[in-house]
Order: structure tokens, then sequence, then C-alpha cells
């Protein structure tokens, strides 16, 4: 027993080791085109510096390029053009003030509290400022030579152009994650209901249990469903050659809400079908099938939406559905019963994936029948 006991831990430690690279993996995998961007934006405005413009060591202009880019999407051109200026303000008053009264504790003084005024008064953020102040206090400091005035501030304007010309040029990844984030998310409430279906027809403690502990473990599909959209919007307002993908992307985002919903009311399904498999409770063989069927519908929700379309060939089957839940049987069980009203709240939620509003979703459910 005790060497199974170990040979179990050794098992764990590695299915969890392996876990963690494959997200380390995917986490690169996500945002290995910004790396390659920001890559070749250093490498280019070493280029144009260099060898073009005949600077010696132009390392403010890569500096500049990699700094304004950075690697997330969101107000890209914006944090582009704050940094570009907020370095080339920094590099072109340091240089100017260590050409006058050379460098030293009290001159940095004076160099950075005039970075970070000009930028307060040019009405630049607050990335604008801490990039003013840290650039001035790179060229007073680690690299004063008074023979390069404006030559360093030209490197930084070179790196900070052609991040914007990068920032411009954006790939369609971000653009299908949110749809695919999407349909994953739905995916999921398909597993869970054909699961819950099974532990409702078999009534064991122990899957019910481990089906519970999955459900409570999906509130990361959602947040990750979140950034996705707001990735896909960023890339769109930041990328004049994204523009025309605007509307598909923004539908999408419409569509976070309900999908979250739809999410939570399959948690809540799951709890009380393990609630009612822990208390040995019998669920008719008809609730049981409404999941099986609300699963097949779910399918068809994901396979749209992963096609970038409002769901609207699932509307039928969410329909039948929920008619369905008006004609299946009722018990004296108010836990039983709750299974049933839960049902009928995915259901709902998952009709508003087909383009209905909250009320038309509910006002399709007929009313259940009485309980015997």
């Amino acid at each position: 027993m005790e060497g199974q006991g170990r040979a179990d831990s050794l098992d764990r430690l590695w299915r969890r080791g392996r876990t963690s690279v494959d997200a380390r993996l995917d986490r690169w995998r996500s945002k290995s085109w910004q790396v390659g961007q920001c890559a070749i934006a250093a490498g280019l405005a070493w280029l144009v510096a260099h060898d073009l413009l005949g600077h010696a060591t132009p390392f403010f202009a890569p500096i500049a390029a990699v700094v304004s880019l950075g690697t997330s999407y969101g107000q890209r051109l914006r944090r582009v053009a704050e940094v570009t200026v907020g370095v080339a303000v920094g590099v072109f008053l340091a240089d100017l003030i260590v050409s006058g009264i050379g460098s030293g504790w009290w001159q940095l003084t004076v160099i950075v509290a005039l970075a970070m005024s000009t930028a307060i008064l040019l009405d630049g953020g607050q990335l604008f400022m801490m990039q003013a102040a840290v650039q001035s206090i790179v060229v007073a400091t680690l690299v004063p030579d008074p023979g390069a005035a404006l030559t360093r501030w030209t490197d930084a304007v070179v790196g900070g152009v052609v991040a914007l010309v990068a920032a411009t040029v954006v790939p369609a990844a971000p653009l299908r994650r949110p749809r695919e984030q999407a349909a994953r998310v739905v995916r999921k409430v398909e597993e869970l209901l054909r699961a819950a279906a099974e532990v409702m027809v078999d009534g064991e403690v122990e899957p019910a249990l481990d089906l519970l502990a999955d459900a409570r473990s999906t509130d990361h599909y959602v947040t990750e469903l979140r950034a996705a959209a707001d990735e896909g919007l960023a890339v769109v307002a930041s990328s004049p050659f994204r523009v025309r993908h605007k509307p598909g992307v923004r539908r999408m985002v419409d569509l976070v809400d309900p999908i979250d919903r739809a999410l939570r009311s399959t948690r809540v399904l799951v709890r009380r079908t393990a609630i009612t498999a822990y208390r040995h409770r019998p669920v008719p063989a008809s609730y049981a099938r409404l999941c099986v069927d609300l699963a097949d519908a779910a399918e068809v929700v994901a396979r749209e939406l992963m096609a970038d379309r409002m769901a609207l060939a699932a509307r039928p089957i969410l329909v039948a559905v929920g008619n369905a839940t008006g004609e299946v049987e009722r018990t004296a069980d108010l836990n039983t019963d709750v299974l049933l009203a839960q049902i009928r709240s995915v259901v709902a939620d998952l009709l508003l994936l087909t383009g209905l509003d909250e009320v038309e979703s509910t006002d399709l459910l007929p009313p259940p029948r009485d309980a015997a």
C-alpha cells in the first residue's frame, strides 16, 4: 500500500508538472506574435538609426520601440504615442542640461523635475510622465555625453516611429480568439449537462461530487473569455487594417454576459444534481433526457459561435427542450423540483445566444405542469 501511495503521489506530481508546462507554453504561444513584433521593431529601429542616420550606438532607438509596443494590445496606439513622446522629452532635456551644467546629484534633481514638469504641462498621462523621468535619469547618470546632444533624442524618436508603424500591424488570431473562447465555454456547459444527466440516471455519489468539483472550477473559462473579448476590441481599435472586423468582435463581446449566465446556471444545476444524489433522492428519467437534449442544443450553439454566427440554428432545438419542460412529470420533492426549474433557467440563458432578449427567451418557456 505504501508503494502504491508513493506511485500515486509521483503520478499526481507528474500530471501537475506537465499541466504547468503546458500552461506556460500556451501562454507563450498566445504572446508569440507580440514578442516577435517587439523583436523585429527593435532590430528595425537600430537599423534605421545606425545604418541610415549613421549613429554609432543608437541604443535608445530599440529601447523606445520595445517599451512603446509592450506585449498588450489594449490602448496600444495611445500608449505608443505617450511612451515615444515621454522618452523623447526625457532624453532631449537631459542631453541639453548635461551639455550645459554637467552631471551630478543636484543636476539630476533638476533634470528629473524639469522632465516630469514638462510632461505634466504637455497634458501627458502617468506613463508619459514616468518615461520622461526614467529616460532623463538614464541619460544624466549612465551615459552622460555632452557631445551626443540631440542624437539620442533622434534615436528615441526613430524607435517611437517604428513602434507606431508596427502597432498598426496585428494578426488575425486575436480577432478569432473571442469566438473560439466563447465556443469553448459553451462546450463546457454541454459537457456539464451530459455529466449531470448521467448522475441523474445512476444516482452515484462519488461521480456527483467529482462533477460538482469540476463545475466549481470553471470560473477561469469566463475570465479568459472576457480577456479575449477585450483584446479583440483593442485590436480593431488600434489597427486601421482591422476596422472592418469590429461589428463581429462587438457582437461576440455582447454575448459574454449571456454566456457567463448560462455557465452559472449550469453550475447551479450541477450542484442541485449532486445534492439529490447525495441524499439518494430519485430523479425522473425525463429530467435526464432533458439534460441530454439541452446538451445537444449547447453543442449546436458552440458550433455556431465558432463559425462567428449568432446561434439561430439552435433556437428550434432550445424551444423544443423548453416546451418539453412544461410536459414532464413533477414531483413532490422540493429539491428534485428545483432541478426542473434550473433546467428551464439554462434553456432561457442559452436562448439569449440565439439573438433573443431576456423577456423573449422567458416568454418562450411554457408554464410547467402541476406537481403530482
